[in-house]
């Protein structure tokens, strides 16, 4: 499976497939809070099995790899990548 890449700080930073996909629609929707629910179908539409806790996982990941002030939490709603690009 091939790799996305974005570049951090300069550092060229690796996502997969699913990663890319959550990080893609985050980023079509910069600076706006975006619904968990659609991020689920985000993750839906590559044809993976969808369980509870799979947004958060890839949230969880992008953050380790973006840094974790770039993605905000609107706790009970969605997530909101900021613009500090």
């Amino acid at each position: 499976m091939a790799e996305k890449h974005l570049e951090r700080d300069g550092q060229r930073v690796n996502l997969t497939r699913r990663e890319w996909a959550v990080f893609e629609y985050l980023f079509h929707w910069l600076g706006k809070t975006v619904l968990k629910t659609k991020i689920e179908d985000a993750l839906y539409n590559l044809g993976s099995e969808i369980e509870s806790n799979t947004v958060e996982v890839y949230i969880s990941r992008l953050r380790k790899k973006i840094g974790g002030g770039r993605i905000l939490t609107g706790r009970g709603f969605g997530y909101r990548l900021v613009d500090t690009w």
